[in-house]
């Protein structure tokens, strides 16, 4: 959980004074059925592989089902075939009702990457016909203890591909992607105190952010990809920063003499930060001005409120103490709408929003085990991830941008 057990204080912010209603999201609405007789995969290894890649990924992105000939609102014709290492596809998408083409386009690339092709043309599918970015091509960054320490890993959007990208036998923690989806930003004990480091993911080269004395946390990117929001207590108590990443430059946001912050995370146009504070007694969720200035605090229920992320849509996800347990909630912080995305006896936390805005990949924990989840905000089933045969707990998954 990224939000870690904090001093409680009293300190008086002005709130948002508007009541949350909270709605628990109904079974998942209609798909659009595809028809796929008009697509041919040739019988060799690669390109069946690609064609049951193409189709899983579809049904996976929540917004299709397969349908029998004649029978879909969308008919995919092409073809996929394999040869002298490389493999090639024709994909052709219409509607069934009126004729319109919504794509054509011929792929290729090495035999080797049916997988990752097969990611690319469901992610095209799903762009032209819903207008949504597809899912298949994303990666999950997440925390997980298989080593006997909290490494870090790097897994496909369903668990695919697992490797681990730490080795430091220490401890790993709340992992973030940048904008470009090529750097991922965690909190590592390596050197026995909490210092923020980068990780370059296409050289694998490694850097620290911020070493300053004491708590050094939290690191979540800027959407332009200049600015990082991070906690500090480098001045006596973990306090809400924002440093340039080109310069280094600090400026101060909160001064919570007592109390603490965790987990910011920006706005989609990069003008807040809501975060986690305990100035009310227990945590909460608050959002500041990215100029600094007075934090609101967004009146959820729930005893506790954790772990916000902001997604593209506007909507805040968060994980919240309620019922007896910890829930993953969706907010729209203009309106104070509120859904209750998860359900059942489980703790769920640590959520983070796909680029999708409709997924939702968060931590589940039942009789003491802890693994990875997908939910769903439109209502389709969770779905628990296989991560190889790597056995121990997950935790802290973050969605990559792209």
């Amino acid at each position: 959980m990224r939000y870690a057990r904090i001093v409680m204080v009293t300190l008086l912010l002005t709130v948002v004074t508007i009541a949350a209603q909270v709605r628990v999201v109904g079974k998942g609405g209609g798909k659009a059925p595809i028809d796929w007789s008009g697509f041919s995969s040739a019988k060799d290894s690669a390109s069946m592989r690609f064609t049951q890649t193409l189709r899983s990924d579809l049904n996976r992105s929540g917004w299709f089902s397969s349908a029998a000939k004649g029978r879909g609102l969308y008919r995919i014709i092409g073809s996929c075939s394999s040869q002298g290492g490389k493999i090639k596809v024709e994909c052709r998408v219409y509607g069934t009702s009126d004729k319109e083409k919504h794509l054509a386009q011929a792929y290729s690339d090495s035999a080797n990457a049916a997988v990752r092709l097969a990611h690319k043309v469901a992610d095209d599918i799903v762009l032209a016909l819903k207008g949504y970015k597809g899912i298949a091509s994303t990666r999950l960054a997440l925390i997980g203890t298989a080593s006997g320490h909290k490494e870090m890993y790097l897994c496909g959007y369903d668990g695919s591909g697992l490797r681990q990208l730490t080795h430091d036998g220490s401890v790993s923690v709340a992992p973030n992607w940048s904008p470009d989806g090529k750097k991922i930003y965690y909190t590592s004990y390596m050197q026995h105190f909490p210092d923020i480091l980068e990780i370059d993911l296409p050289s694998g080269k490694r850097r620290v952010i911020s070493k300053k004395p004491g708590l050094n946390a939290s690191a979540t990117v800027s959407p332009d990809g200049k600015d990082i929001a991070l906690i500090l207590s480098k001045d006596g108590n973990p306090e809400l920063y924002v440093m340039k990443l080109k310069s280094g430059h600090l400026t101060r946001l909160t001064r919570t003499s007592q109390g603490a912050e965790a987990s910011p995370c920006w706005s989609p146009d990069g003008r807040q930060i809501a975060y986690v504070s305990d100035t009310s007694g227990r945590p909460q969720i608050y959002i500041i001005s990215r100029a600094g200035g007075a934090p609101q605090r967004l009146r959820l229920r729930g005893s506790e409120n954790v772990s916000p992320d902001w997604s593209n849509n506007g909507w805040i996800t968060y994980s919240s103490r309620f019922g007896g347990g910890y829930h993953v909630f969706i907010v729209n912080p203009k309106t104070m709408e509120t859904r209750q995305i998860s359900s059942g006896a489980a703790n769920y936390e640590d959520p983070s929003w796909a680029p999708d805005g409709r997924h939702i990949v968060c931590s589940r924990a039942q009789k003491y085990l802890s693994g990875i989840c997908i939910l769903d905000i439109m209502g389709d089933s969770p779905v628990s991830l296989r991560l190889g045969n790597k056995k121990g707990d997950w935790y802290s998954p973050s969605w990559s941008p792209r």
